[in-house]
């Protein structure tokens, strides 16, 4: 073999190494960047977090508009049958004038040589001519009002009926877009083990508890209340007595101190006197992300009791840290 041979042979052989280390280098660090760090994780824990959020509360503020328009359409369709029974009551007198003004007519009438399309019509124009009695007058114009107000009811009905759906739809896509962010959760805490997954997540108690602190009255109510819930189960839009979602808790809990809060984080943060985060006291209501959409019970010592998502239950946890991070305001109710 010549010197030129063995040259090429040595370098195509350095070629094949380089290309095989170089394989090797790539599939390495390929492998290192496709496993995720512990902060990696707990953000996107959290990011999915704050994204159920926001949708649980579109889904509680959806579904209270909702039932608001499924009530209002109640109401409406119980108007319209009052409103059609009195207009089949008053029928008999209105066909009675409206025969005897066709029947009746002065052929030499204005009201004849206008020309009647029929008894209603001759009816009309014996009002306009003014050849009614008061008690007629008034009896055709209340027939008459009753008639506009029955198609108005109608119109209205069946809008309203168009807003309950559509609210309902809302509520419908939100909740399953909810549930998409909490299987990815899960999916996530799947692939880590034990101490990887509580390293993930913001420290919690999900123990029975009872409240110890010496907040007393309204306020005191409201936290022995939230504490007693302490284990139970999340889900979304639920109200109790032993499933909740974030504002259901507090709604619950604020009665037991005989205050009524509304539904949603979106009302209750404007249900109260606002407070800094250096001046909160136990029993207030302290809210996260914007929106706001979620909320949770401060109850001193820096933590607070709150129902999250499916995927924990109502647990008091830790305020350091990540949930100071995404504070949005407090309330006192």
């Amino acid at each position: 073999m010549d010197e030129r041979h063995e040259r090429g042979s040595f370098r195509r052989h350095l070629a094949t190494v380089g290309f095989v280390a170089a394989g090797a280098l790539i599939l390495s660090t390929s492998t290192a960047v496709a496993e995720p760090s512990a902060d990696e994780v707990r953000d996107k824990i959290e990011k999915l977090e704050e994204e159920h959020a926001d949708l649980a509360e579109k889904y509680n503020q959806a579904k209270q508009d909702h039932d608001a328009a499924k009530e209002k359409l109640d109401d409406l369709k119980q108007d319209k049958q009052d409103t059609q029974d009195k207009i089949e009551g008053m029928s008999d007198d209105i066909r009675g004038m409206a025969n005897a003004a066709y029947t009746n007519a002065d052929f030499g009438s204005p009201a004849y040589l206008l020309g009647s399309g029929g008894p209603e019509a001759a009816l009309e124009q014996a009002a306009d001519l003014g050849y009614l009695s008061e008690n007629q007058q008034r009896d055709l114009i209340d027939y008459n009002e009753q008639q506009e107000k029955l198609d108005k009811l109608t119109s209205e009905a069946s809008d309203t009926e168009d807003e309950a759906k559509e609210k309902l739809d809302e509520a419908e896509e939100a909740k399953d877009k909810a549930e998409k962010k909490i299987e990815k959760q899960e999916d996530i805490l799947s692939d880590l083990t034990a101490d990887e997954a509580a390293a993930a997540t913001p420290g919690q108690s999900t123990g029975g508890a009872s409240y110890t602190g010496s907040a007393s009255g309204s306020a005191g109510a409201a936290l022995d209340f939230v504490y007693a819930q302490i284990g139970d189960s999340y889900s979304m839009g639920a109200t109790g007595p032993d499933v909740w979602d974030c504002s259901s808790l507090m709604q619950a809990a604020w009665q037991q101190g005989g205050v009524s809060l509304p539904r949603t984080t979106y009302s209750q943060v404007n249900a109260g006197s606002s407070v800094s985060w250096d001046q909160m006291q136990p029993g207030d209501l302290i809210f996260f992300y914007d929106g706001p959409s979620h909320v949770g019970m401060y109850v001193g010592n820096g933590k607070m009791v709150h129902a999250s998502n499916p995927s924990k239950p109502v647990a008091e946890v830790s305020l350091s840290g990540y949930y100071q991070n995404n504070f949005h305001s407090a309330v006192r109710p």
